[in-house]
């Protein structure tokens, strides 16, 4: 990431289709030729885990699943019953989840029984036998137990008693294999439409939560490496303390991880997350990088953020194992940074993030404005957590809108396409904006509201939407700029 580049930020639910939400079929194809069009270099998605409670991309059943939801059944080995088509604008997840899962477990039968040629999915549950398994029976027993979470399961499951597991093992062997012959139909299509982009010469941006989700095969399967009690329940949970937008803070509940532990198996887990990201994308973000220096604890059971500690992160060790030699990692260094994240960010020289919609609230001395940036950073109009840039406009103070005018010029109308063009005319590296700003949306089409559950991670456009003045902006400002 040393070179002048570009990019959109879009996750796949947001891509256009006929059938509910965005998948890996041939919407997300025609995007890629999109990106190429108008000469952009990155495409940054979101994570692209198997989904829970509230769809949240950063909430879900396993580090290192594929989200089924995400699978186009028009493209998969096997014919697939006819989908039920759903032409609403916004994902309405209930009812994607409601036919898409059962059509996808009916398909993935059909494939074992088959006399399709296996050879590759063998390969593919040889080479992810670290997780795939684990997950698949964790699914299933989920299933079995009405969706309970794990830690309502039956005593010996809970504990993971051999026994017991073994009894349900053999029960639950052909629902076990069907879930893994989904996460076999998501990266077989993933991988294509990676090589697809890597063909037209479009590099992809994943992204890595720092936590897992509680209720999760992770934590299911490796209860050792997180802070846990002899009962299986979180000693402390994650979130961030109380500031200026939270007088409470946001209290997460994810587990926190027992760094100790972790340093005796020489971070295996995390070893093999990074492993599988780095297949999966060409660069990484780490959401919550100040979690890896230290991160704030709270004891299990409290309401709110408000009474936690901070914690010191792993040991040198971790970071040598995880970062030396890679530059193809983002670090999230959003909120409040202390000096000693600074340092850590630096001493790998890992790109840091700037949001552009923070710069004009305090003056020149901001460190959002431009004229402050160093090259190795990553500069962005707004991210999915933030308002549209149009619907943040719409809510900026006197003082706001007569300093910002000040810096730059623009048109009420056409702010979020100048926010664009200063971003891409700053000295960082890689300037990246929201599908949303792109199409200079307002506040109704953002795609999260932190710390709220419903409406989120909802929106999809249209290729429709996408003027060819649009394309030609966007082509122009990346060619004036030197970012192609």
């Amino acid at each position: 990431m040393q070179e002048r580049k570009s990019g959109i930020l879009l996750h796949i639910t947001s891509l256009p289709g006929k059938y509910g939400i965005g998948t890996l079929g041939e919407e997300a194809y025609r995007f890629i030729d999109f990106l190429k069009e108008t000469k952009q270099t990155y495409w940054q998605i979101l994570p692209l885990g198997h989904t829970g409670y509230g769809n949240s991309p950063y909430s879900s059943f396993s580090a290192f699943a594929g989200n089924p939801l995400l699978i186009d059944l028009q493209a998969l080995p096997v014919t697939c019953l006819k989908q039920k088509e759903h032409k609403i604008s916004a994902v309405d997840y209930n009812f994607v989840k409601k036919t898409k899962i059962s059509l996808l477990k009916k398909t993935a039968f059909d494939f074992i029984n088959s006399d399709i040629e296996k050879l590759d999915f063998e390969k593919f549950k040889h080479e992810n036998k670290f997780w795939l398994f684990d997950y698949a029976f964790f699914i299933s027993l989920k299933e079995y137990h009405n969706e309970k979470p794990y830690w309502d399961f039956e005593k010996g499951l809970k504990f993971r008693d051999n026994n017991i597991l073994e009894t349900f093992r053999t029960e639950l062997k052909a629902q076990i294999e069907i879930y893994e012959v989904i996460q076999y139909f998501f990266f077989e299509q993933w991988f294509r439409l990676k090589t697809y982009a890597a063909e037209n010469g479009i590099k992809i941006i994943g992204d890595i939560p720092l936590y897992v989700a509680p209720d999760s095969a992770d934590t299911w399967t490796h209860p050792e490496i997180f802070l846990l009690n002899d009962n299986l329940s979180p000693v402390k949970v994650a979130g961030v303390p109380p500031d200026y937008f939270s007088p409470t803070g946001q209290l997460w509940g994810n587990p926190v991880y027992n760094w100790h532990k972790q340093k005796k198996d020489n971070y295996r887990w995390w070893e093999e997350r990074i492993k599988m990201n780095f297949k999966l994308f060409d660069i990484v973000r780490i959401d919550h990088f100040r979690g890896l220096s230290e991160f704030w604890a709270v004891p299990f059971g409290n309401e709110t953020a408000e009474y936690g500690e901070w914690i010191p992160g792993p040991e040198d060790d971790f970071f040598e194992k995880i970062f030396k030699n890679n530059p193809n990692f983002i670090a999230e260094d959003l909120g409040f940074i202390t000096k000693e994240v600074e340092v850590l960010r630096d001493k790998y020289k890992l790109p840091g993030m700037k949001i552009l919609q923070f710069a004009f609230n305090s003056g020149a001395s901001n460190p959002f404005l431009p004229h402050h940036y160093e090259k190795n950073c990553v500069v962005y109009t707004g991210t999915h957590d933030n308002d549209t840039s149009a619907g943040m406009f719409n809510n900026f103070s006197d003082e706001e809108k007569i300093f910002s005018k000040k810096y730059f010029h623009y048109t009420n109308k056409n702010f979020a396409h100048n926010l664009m063009k200063l971003a891409w005319s700053s000295v960082a590296n890689t300037a990246i904006a929201p599908m949303q700003d792109f199409l200079q949306l307002s506040s109704e089409h953002r795609m999260n509201i932190p710390g709220t559950i419903s409406d989120n991670w909802i929106w999809r456009f249209k290729f429709e939407d996408i003027s060819q003045e649009d394309k030609d902006f966007l082509k122009e400002i990346t060619e004036t700029y030197g970012r192609t």
